[in-house]
Formats: structure tokens, sequence, C-alpha cells
């Protein structure tokens, strides 16, 4: 484990690699890394403030999902998922991409400080959320997350991705229909596929 009393500058870039150059205030200290050290970086260009407690490597190449992935980073890794339509993106089933990043946290952390730009959603605290990895974040799962959307989409786009979750086996019917029982949203799913000639 590293003495929080050595900086460890490494360290915490190597963490910064593996998140597509981003990392957190709360992962520099733990790397060592004082307010004052970031800030001398800072000015050094080594390291881009994004906002406060969030940071980037200066000069890492851009990917795909930054946006979302410094709103996850904002909000807390720890805590929150990629949900609702930024997962349905991350997913692939829709090719639609979202004006918000939507983040799942636990109902407890329901007043947390949002960034501008995301919606976050909650779920019982003492529920897991059961996630897949997309682009080194998690996801909640295809079956959750059709179930999470299925009273924002417009009809056509639910069912449409509803089918290619079920034609790319991300999703079974069963595991929808499981995931819809006794959850808003749900109604309209077990609709939807009893509206199907799916087995």
């Amino acid at each position: 484990m590293h003495d929080r009393n050595v900086p460890d500058v490494r360290g915490l870039e190597t963490v910064a690699f593996s998140q597509g150059g981003w990392f957190t205030a709360t992962e520099a200290r733990r790397h060592g890394v004082s307010s004052q050290l970031l800030y001398h970086h800072e000015r050094k260009g080594r390291f881009d403030r994004v906002r406060r407690g969030l940071y980037r490597v200066h000069g890492f190449p851009s990917g795909p999902n930054e946006e979302l992935r410094g709103h996850w980073l904002a909000v807390g890794r720890e805590r929150a998922v990629i949900s609702n339509e930024s997962a349905l993106q991350l997913l692939g089933l829709t090719d639609v991409i979202p004006g918000m990043s939507h983040l799942l946290v636990p109902r407890l952390d329901r007043g947390i400080r949002k960034p501008e730009g995301v919606t976050v959603h909650t779920h019982v605290g003492d529920r897991t959320v059961a996630t897949v990895w997309r682009d080194g974040m998690p996801v909640t799962t295809p079956a959750r997350t059709l179930v999470d959307v299925a009273t924002t989409l417009q009809p056509d786009q639910l069912e449409a991705a509803v089918t290619t979750a079920i034609g790319h086996g991300l999703a079974t019917r069963s595991g929808l229909e499981l995931e819809a029982q006794g959850r808003q949203g749900g109604r309209v799913i077990t609709d939807l596929l009893n509206g199907r000639a799916e087995k």
C-alpha cells in the first residue's frame, strides 16, 4: 500500500491512464499528491484542471465518451453507474446520443453536487445494482437499462432497442420479464414482449 506521505505522481498517472487520462483530487490524495502539488503540476503543464476536484493528464488523447467519463468521475466512480439513455447508447442499443449524462447513485446520495449536464437517478442503497463494463465504465445491465428507459423512449425506439438486445444476446425475454417486475416502466416492457412473436 502506498505511503500517503510520499507523493507518487507516477502511480497517479497510471490510474489516470486506465481512466482515459482522467483522475480526481481524491485519487491524487490517495497517492500522496497534495492540492499544492497538483497546482504545481498544473502550472507546469503536466495536468489540466477540468473542474473542481477533476483533472486530466495534459495532452492525453480524447476518446468517444470523454464528457460522460468526466461526469462519471466527477460524481464519484465508487458510487455512480452509467444508466438510462447514456447506458442505452454505450450498450449499442441506440444511435441517439443523449443530451445529458445519466448516472445512477444510491438514494442516500441524491443530494450530491452534480456537474452541469448530468441527470442523477437513484436506487435503494442496500440493493446491489448489476452492471456490465463498457469503455472502462460500469453500466447498468441491458435488461435494467431497457426497463429504466421504457417510459421515456418513443415506442418505436424502445421496440428497436429491445429487438436489438434480444437479437444480439444482450438480454433474454425471461430476463426482461424478471427485471420488469415491480418496476416503473415494467408494464410497458411486459406489454411490448407480449405483443412480440419472440418465444
